[in-house]
Order: C-alpha cells, then structure tokens, then sequence
C-alpha cells in the first residue's frame, strides 16, 4: 500500500528533524561546488555552513581570502541561482575540515573485529542508554571509534 512517489532519505530526515535542513544544503553545496566557484576556487575555499542565511566559507591563505572578498557579489549570484536559501557570504581564514574528515574515513572503518571484552565494554556503556533505537545507534558508533586492543594484531 504506497501512499505516493519514493522520496529522498534528505527529504525523510528534514521532515523528522528540520535543524538538518541547512547542513544538507550545504552538502549540497559541497557536491556542486567546483562548478559553481570553479575549480581554481574550489581547490582554496570551501562552504563550511549555513546560518540565517548567511554561507560561511573557509578559505585556505589571505591571499584567496581577499580575492574572494573581491568577488562576493559574483559569487552570490551564482550560489542563489541554484541555492536560494543563500542571501549573503562570509569568508573565514582556515582548514577545509571537510576534506580532510573524508579523506581519513575509509582507514579507520577498516579496523579488525572487536574482542569479546570490547564488545561487553561497548553494551554496558550503551546499556545506560533507555531508548532501544538510540542504544543501537550508539553501539555502532562504539564500535566503529573503539581504540584497538594492544594484542588485537594477534587475533585475527
């Protein structure tokens, strides 16, 4: 028994917790990115997020920071065309967090398998959790940012 069309899972989560909408957005916004700022502005600056509209992006040196500020009002046209949420900019010197935080995903998901000590350690901890969705979630993060046992090497 459907009720209409498929729908995103964006879509599902902005309707369960609105405060995602800006942060999706903006992901949005990362994925396009090099299209819309082009790639020279791409490999220096980032969108970082999305307040009240107002699009904060991280630039990399002060060199790019003050071209970009030069070019604020070209920018903003082209991120509203596409993204009308987006009012205003603003530049900040800093670290794009976001590539670095991809870049290091895929080695830390490719650990060894817990031990039976670590798994017990991870359900007494999410034990104290009362809701039976979010003990869940929480055993999954556990487990995946769980340090790794001195002797674990040895294990497998």
């Amino acid at each position: 028994m459907k009720s209409g069309p498929p729908r995103a899972v964006g879509e599902l989560l902005v309707s369960a917790l609105p405060q995602l909408e800006d942060r999706l957005l903006v992901q949005r916004m990362r994925r396009t990115w090099s299209v819309l700022a082009g790639p020279d502005v791409a490999r220096r600056a980032q969108p970082q997020a999305l307040v009240n509209g107002c699009l904060t992006i991280v630039v990399d040196n002060s060199p790019w920071l003050h071209e970009l500020n030069l070019r604020a009002a070209e920018l903003t046209a082209r991120l509203q065309a596409q993204f009308p949420a987006v009012q205003t900019l603003r530049f900040t010197l800093g670290a794009a967090a976001a590539e670095e935080s991809t870049a290091e995903a895929p080695r830390t998901s490719r650990r060894g398998r817990l031990t039976a000590e670590d798994s017990r350690a991870i359900d007494a901890a999410a034990a104290a959790i009362s809701d039976p969705a979010l003990a869940a979630s929480a055993r999954r993060l556990l487990a995946r940012a769980w340090p790794p046992s001195p002797a674990r090497g040895n294990e497998r």
